[in-house]
């Protein structure tokens, strides 16, 4: 994410998906090895379960319709098939080794992309009925998420902890982050964890201090490559 100066929002969200795909791809005549690192997966891999306990009946269809919701961070998966629409959550990943993404189609092609991104800590994302096939690459395992569930949230984030849900992971208030170099600090305030442009509430690259209030309304903060986050109001 390494840009100059404050960018507009669609700046920074082509940046995302566009830079994704070149460092992946390591040439901007290939696509994607953003696209291929996700099509690279064994596509045989199936949405990984617990062994059956052997119970018959009621608790068992509900203890296979809970495996059902995990699935391994390896693989591409036919939504409705593999896996349900939903939302997914992949944590501990480290130096944006994890690749995922949404695709409308399984052409492999570019326009097939809905969204994508490459983490290090912590990705939510919201898997819609009308996606067609969801691709991981490099990722630790996807659980299945509640999204009314509520979370003990704190007051510090990791700076290149990836996605706070707020409410559940972090305390609504005014966040601040010191010493960032380079612009190489990327927030961002997110409606939800669909990923698209429109989920975007505001973002910034930052240089020095950052100040952020995530507010209560928001969905999710998403942090990058910055200095640990304190709450100071």
């Amino acid at each position: 994410m390494g840009m100059k100066g404050k960018v507009a929002l669609g700046a920074v969200v082509g940046i995302v998906v566009i830079g994704v795909v070149s460092a992946n791809a390591g040439d901007d005549e290939k696509k994607a090895d953003a696209t291929d690192k996700g099509s690279s997966a064994s596509a045989q891999k199936t949405p990984r379960t617990k062994k059956d306990s052997g119970k018959a009946g009621a608790g068992e269809k509900a203890k296979a319709a809970e495996n059902k919701a995990a699935f391994e961070g390896d693989g591409d998966f036919q939504v409705g098939t593999d896996i349900k629409p939903g939302t997914y959550r992949t944590t501990g990943n480290t130096d944006d080794m994890c690749y995922w993404e949404r695709a409308k189609n399984a052409s492999g092609e570019l326009d097939s992309l809905l969204a994508n991104d490459n983490v290090s800590g912590t990705s939510y994302v919201t898997v819609k009925a009308s996606d067609k096939v969801f691709k991981s690459n490099g990722c630790n395992d996807w659980e299945a998420v509640d999204t009314k569930a509520k979370g003990s949230p704190t007051t510090k984030m990791a700076g290149n902890g990836g996605m706070f849900r707020v409410g559940a992971d972090v305390t609504p208030g005014t966040y601040k982050s010191t010493g960032n170099t380079d612009d190489s600090c990327y927030w961002e305030r997110a409606k939800n964890a669909e990923h698209g442009l429109e989920s975007i509430i505001a973002n910034n690259n930052v240089t020095g201090t950052a100040i952020v209030t995530i507010s209560a309304s928001d969905g999710y903060f998403k942090t990058t490559g910055c200095k640990d986050w304190q709450k100071t109001g």
